[in-house]
């Protein structure tokens, strides 16, 4: 598996421990940002720059970080083929890639601290999605994203 990870200037610290647990893991990585750590940036920057990594093929799952998780999902989400999931929980992480196929996870550092973040990264590389019934599903999300005109 191959994972992309990016961050704004709030999510970078917390995206310095993931990338640590990618390492641990075994995961084959590449962070895209920011390297600034607490100078300000925009995160629908980072955002796009994992979800085009993601649906182009070159990763097969992406992580971003930012204050809240939100902003970056609401970004990642305008990318056609991306089904980015914020996730404050073990829970849901594990019901977004079994459920939903989530190719994306988004964490926000004030929201969640680090322990349950690693926890939660962890959950989310280790669950597959489960097909059937939810691969109907999912398709149906990719037929509104096609009636819409969710741009590439």
């Amino acid at each position: 598996m191959k994972v992309v990870i990016g961050s704004d200037h709030a999510g970078y610290d917390l995206k310095e421990e993931l990338k640590d647990v990618l390492k641990e893991e075994g995961v084959e990585f590449l962070d895209v940002g920011t390297i600034n750590g607490d100078d300000s940036v925009d995160y629908p920057d980072f955002a796009e720059m994992v979800a085009l990594k993601v649906v182009g093929g070159e990763y097969d799952r992406g992580v971003i970080v930012c204050g809240t998780g939100v902003g970056v999902a609401i970004a990642a989400n305008k990318v056609k083929g991306v089904r980015a999931a914020n996730c404050n929980e073990t829970v849901s992480a594990r019901f977004s890639r079994e459920h939903n196929d989530a190719n994306i996870l988004t964490l926000g550092s004030r929201i969640i601290g680090g322990a349950v973040a690693i926890e939660i990264l962890k959950v989310w590389l280790a669950a597959g999605f489960e097909g059937g019934r939810h691969a109907r599903r999912v398709e149906k999300i990719s037929m509104i994203e096609e009636r819409a005109g969710v741009s590439e």
